[in-house]
Parts: structure tokens; sequence; C-alpha cells
């Protein structure tokens, strides 16, 4: 069979990103352009100031894509983009350069949906295995989806409001150590002792999720303690958040894989990077006897060899977008 070439566009964040992928599972070259510095500033990212930094830097990131796999557009057999969903602003912006690489050199446009981008991330790794549950979880979403096949998904639970992500964030904020939150949460974890008696979010049998209160709790105690004049222990309440966050979501995936029988455990999203959380999981999957499948740290935030991941059994079922697609800020599973 002749070796299929996807040039893949993400940029529903603050990530101007390219990649060309072989086979939907080869990463023959990929570029990430982060906007991290610059909306660290702010303290979180500016939508505005995001989809005006893909403007200037999309062109650059094409040029640099094509150089590193010294390869043309013109032997690429198709163009696959993040349509949804994302930052409206920033969504258009590689939309839009998608569809112009699609009509100038007639290339089939491909539609991603950016959650299912992140799924098939593991396919960079290695293939993945159905059926399998996919635990996804990252800035916008927190879901355990099982999947009977690919393009197959059946949502079993999933945030009821903040993701896990989000709230990794604004945990940090409260502690005042800056965006992105996740990482900074984790590495002053690692100073800490878990001290803080935090509430159990959800706590109980179903398979949603639920961060807004432990996220207000948080909230709630660092002001407390400050009216009082307490000290804030940061170290150890960052030790206390995390380990309250993470246990919720192997708890959530442990019920799962009982209920529904699992062999096969993927996970997905920007919290996926998080060494704690690998670790939970490892110790999970030995525990259930389950295969686990992690993505490569690389792929774990946002980047466009996902997307090319994802595009691949699209583009062999010929289910091309036209012109005409729109970009979407909320989008479902599809």
């Amino acid at each position: 069979m002749k070796d299929v070439y996807i040039l893949a566009v993400e940029s529903s964040c603050d990530e101007t990103s390219m990649a060309i992928v072989k086979n939907g599972c080869e990463v023959v070259a990929c570029t990430i352009l982060t906007q991290m510095d610059t909306h660290a500033l702010y303290g979180g990212v500016v939508p505005e100031i995001a989809s005006r930094m893909h403007i200037e830097n999309i062109t650059m990131v094409l040029e640099e894509t094509l150089k590193k796999a010294k390869m043309k557009v013109e032997e690429m057999d198709a163009i696959a983009v993040t349509y949804a969903p994302g930052l409206m602003g920033s969504l258009l912006v590689g939309l839009e350069a998608a569809k112009t690489l699609s009509f100038i050199y007639n290339k089939p446009l491909i539609a991603v949906n950016h959650i299912i981008g992140h799924i098939y991330a593991n396919n960079l790794e290695s293939k993945m295995e159905f059926p399998l549950l996919a635990l996804v979880v990252s800035g916008g979403h927190t879901y355990l989806i099982y999947m009977e096949d690919d393009y197959k998904f059946k949502i079993l639970g999933s945030t009821l409001d903040d993701a896990v992500g989000e709230c990794f964030d604004k945990v940090a904020r409260v502690l005042d150590l800056g965006y992105p939150g996740g990482p900074k949460v984790e590495k002053l974890a690692l100073e800490g002792k878990d001290t803080y008696s935090l509430p159990i979010p959800m706590n109980n049998d179903s398979l949603d999720f639920s961060y807004s209160g432990l996220k207000s709790s948080i909230i709630n105690l660092v002001h407390n303690e400050n009216q009082r004049g307490n000290e804030i222990r940061k170290a150890d309440l960052a030790c206390s958040f995390q380990n309250v966050a993470f246990d919720e979501l192997i708890r959530k995936t442990s019920l799962a894989i009982d209920k529904y029988k699992i062999k096969n455990l993927i996970v997905a999203g920007g919290v996926s990077a998080s060494c704690e959380l690998r670790k939970k999981l490892e110790q999970l999957a030995q525990n259930k006897n389950v295969h686990l499948t992690v993505p490569n740290f690389k792929y774990c935030t946002d980047n466009a060899a996902m997307i090319g991941a994802a595009a691949y059994p699209l583009f062999k079922d010929k289910k091309f977008s036209s012109l005409a697609l729109n970009a979407k800020s909320v989008e479902t599973l599809q």
C-alpha cells in the first residue's frame, strides 16, 4: 500500500503547530511554537493575543515543518486541521491556513476534533488496541470514554463543571505560583506533605467528575487563613490538593475498568504529562492487570502530530470536509 502523508494544523489555544504524519503513526516532522511565556505575563491565556500571535507565526511554522521533513505540500495526501473545540479566534487562524493549502494544492481537507486528537496521540506511541478506555485530562476537558473501534466513542463520564487541568491552574493562581499551573503545582507538591484535609469531589459511584468544590474549598481555606494571619504551608497544600485531585481520577477510572471489564487503558491530554499522575496510573494498571498506554511527553500537550494521527482513519474512510468548514468553540466528540 502507498504511504499516506498528512499535513496537520493545530491552533486551538496558545500553540501554533504543524506536523507531517505518515500512515497515522509516524511523525515525519513536527513544529510547536508556544506562546506560554507571553500569556504567563497575564496569568493565563488572553484569546485576542493568542489569535494575533497565531497569525504572525503560522507561515513560519509551515515553512519550518516542511524544511524539517524535506518535503513539499505537493507531496501531501491531505491537509488536516483542528476545527473544534477551542478559542474561536485561534481556531480560525489554523482553519483558514489549512483551507488555503487545501484549495491551492487541491488536497482533501480533513476536520479533526481536538479532544479526539489527544486520544489518537497514543497511536504515535503504539497502535491502540480496541476495545479500550480513554481517560482524557486537560485544561478544558475531563472524560472517561469507551471506544469499541476507531471513531466509536461512548462517553461514560465527564466533568460537571471545572476540568482537572483548569482546577490546577486556578489553585496555582491562588497560591501565587503563576501560569501554567499544573507543572508549578506538581513541582511544589514534591516539597510538601499531605497534611491538609480537603473534600473528595464527586465522592460517589458515578463516572462523572466535579472539581469546582475542591477548587472553592482551597480558595476559602487560603482566604480564611490569611484573614486570621496564619501562614499557608503552600507546599503541603499543593501536595494535599494534587493527591485528592489525582486520586479521584484513579478511583473513577478503576470503577470504569471494573464495570466495563477493560483490558486496555489509554490516557490523553495535557495533564497526562504529570509524572505523579503517571505513577498512580501505572500502579492502577498493575493492580487491575490492564495494559496502559500514555503518549510521549511532547505529544501530551497541544500539538499537530496528534491531529495528523487522528486524521488518518478519516482519510481511509474518505471523510473529507468542504471549504465551507467553520470553527466551533464547543463541540461534542464525533
